[in-house]
């Protein structure tokens, strides 16, 4: 049975682990080191630990940790309510397919209505359908696309 809960201390290596697999799997796509930059699994932890502004959510299956979702707020402006951003959802590729990624997002979406945002966004690098596919079979659509050019 699949789980998605709150990552505690104790989950921290594992889910180290999991960040190095989700780092290693979203460099190799398109867009997915201009995203990255220098992100590491400890500057990701680091950025959801805050509980006041962020959270970092473990998925299990049948007692084994193999999913990890990290997600913020961006607190709300003048006349823009506060919105989360779903900014990881990554699970072990030989646990795919049993509902680890839908229990994450449904803890997430969750925990962003519990803190008041209007909206949640989530993350899906160009030409990644099947992530975009399950976000949008989650209740998600694209609102905008953004083009980047390098210069120099």
């Amino acid at each position: 049975m699949e789980l998605a809960r709150p990552a505690t201390e104790s989950d921290r290596a594992a889910c180290r682990a999991l960040l190095d697999g989700a780092l290693a799997t979203a460099s190799t796509m398109r867009g997915g080191p201009a995203l990255l930059g220098t992100a590491t699994p400890e500057s990701l932890l680091a950025r959801w630990s805050d509980p006041a502004e962020a959270c970092l959510l473990v998925g299990e299956y049948d007692g084994a940790l193999v999913g990890v979702l990290g997600a913020t707020i961006a607190p709300a402006g003048e006349g823009v309510a506060s919105r989360a951003r779903v900014e990881c959802c990554y699970v072990e590729t030989l646990a795919r397919g049993v509902g680890v990624g839908s229990a994450l997002m449904t803890s997430a979406v969750e925990w962003a209505a519990m803190r008041g945002c209007a909206e949640v966004d989530a993350l899906a690098l160009p030409g990644d359908r099947s992530t975009k596919q399950r976000l949008e079979a989650a209740g998600f659509t694209a609102r905008l696309l953004t083009l980047s050019r390098r210069l120099g």
